[in-house]
């Protein structure tokens, strides 16, 4: 029997989860990967091995709310796995944790004390940081002896200076945790790690990664470290996103309250749920749909998306004083070859130059040979760098 990581990213309504062998070095690749979604609703699981074989993809019967739904989806995730993996034995799991605030800058290894302190975070948070609170509570309960590690999404943005990190606010408030802390940092850390396999001096140069996908955001660094990020207090904030506005007037949010009765309940569905690509079109949040739709509502959504990238980027390259790289990842990045086009064609007074062929196959490198600014497309690994990071933190031996 082989030891593993179990790693888990728990949300509202899905669980994602994969295991990983715990060698040394920790495989890239995941032994399987799935989730569990619809919790609340109609529960279902889909899994594949490390081939892309279908493990499961079935509904799954749980009884109970939402809450209880989400403990139950644990316990049968542990269940499930013992089933399909017979020849491994978790020895760790990492979990995707939202919010470490100042506090941690690195992975945590958990225990009661700490755990107190991750609860206090939950008013940063509180549609993200509850739920991944859930996941680690249901896993202690069904594996009480295995060591549990957080890896925090705001811990790569740590590095900013205060300046980047500071609203304008008086003092008062920002005594009470409210200033810019920048997510998406497990997706960030990885490309840093991995970009000077593809460039040589320029990787630890201006660097600004493009994250883009149903949350989409951007971060710029230099010697792989972040030094400037779109997203800020919260996961709202900078670019518009599949159901997120992204950056707006907070005039706009003070107009909704006083003339058009919106209570804190209603704003937050409007900020989270019913706006960016999916508000804009009226027609889907997928970009993949309103890329080959005909609708003039489509095309308006697909171009404000583009439009704003364009312009966070004129912010990051300030902010970096200049670029030396520009990385495309998650979702949309990864795969939307017209977004990354209409992007870059926009971007073409820093010296971008695109080979349509090479966009077109969403190849590693999209810039043309001589690109005064190369051009790349990176997938992100968010799971493995939280398997990397746990078997850190338990300090287990290396399994032979």
């Amino acid at each position: 029997m082989k030891d593993a990581i179990l790693t888990l990213n728990a949300g509202s309504s899905s669980i994602k989860f994969a295991l990983y062998e715990l060698s040394d070095p920790i495989p890239e690749q995941a032994e399987l990967t799935g989730q569990i979604d619809g919790i609340g609703a109609r529960p279902h699981i889909k899994a594949r091995d490390k081939s892309g074989q279908a493990l499961d993809d079935v509904d799954i019967p749980l009884a109970g709310d939402a809450d209880a739904q989400h403990h139950a989806a644990v316990e049968f995730l542990v269940q499930w796995l013992h089933g399909h993996e017979a020849g491994w034995r978790i020895a760790g799991v990492g979990h995707r944790v939202v919010h470490g605030a100042d506090r941690y800058s690195r992975p945590l290894l958990l225990d009661d004390e700490n755990i107190a302190v991750l609860q206090g975070f939950i008013p940063l948070a509180p549609l993200h940081q509850p739920h991944n609170l859930d996941g680690i509570a249901a896993l202690r309960a069904c594996l009480p002896e295995i060591p549990q590690v957080a890896c925090f999404d705001t811990a790569f943005h740590t590095t900013q200076p205060p300046v980047a990190t500071r609203y304008a606010l008086p003092r008062r408030i920002s005594d009470l945790g409210v200033k810019r802390y920048g997510f998406h940092g497990l997706s960030y850390e990885y490309i840093a790690e991995t970009l000077p396999q593809y460039l040589d001096n320029q990787a630890r140069g201006r660097v600004i990664v493009a994250h883009l996908g149903n949350g989409s955001s951007l971060c710029a660094m230099k010697d792989g470290r972040s030094i400037a990020t779109t997203m800020g207090f919260t996961a709202i904030e900078g670019l518009m996103m599949g159901t997120r506005t992204g950056s707006i007037d907070p005039g706009v949010l003070l107009y909704l309250m006083e003339f058009q009765d919106m209570d804190a309940a209603a704003l937050t569905r409007l900020l989270y749920k019913e706006s960016g690509l999916l508000g804009v079109s009226g027609i889907s949040q997928d970009m993949r749909t309103l890329l080959v739709s005909e609708a003039p509502e489509a095309r308006e959504a697909v171009d404000l998306f583009c439009y704003r990238i364009v312009r966070e980027i004129g912010s990051l390259v300030a902010a970096l004083g200049g670029l030396d790289v520009l990385v495309f990842t998650a979702g949309i990045g990864e795969h939307a070859a017209p977004v990354r086009q209409q992007v870059c064609s926009a971007l073409s007074w820093l010296g971008m130059e695109l080979d349509p062929a090479a966009n077109a196959a969403d190849a590693r490198c999209i810039s043309l040979v001589g690109s005064a600014t190369p051009v790349l497309v990176l997938p992100t690994n968010e799971e493995w760098m939280i398997a990397r990071h746990t078997a850190e933190r338990i300090a287990r031996p290396p399994v032979s």
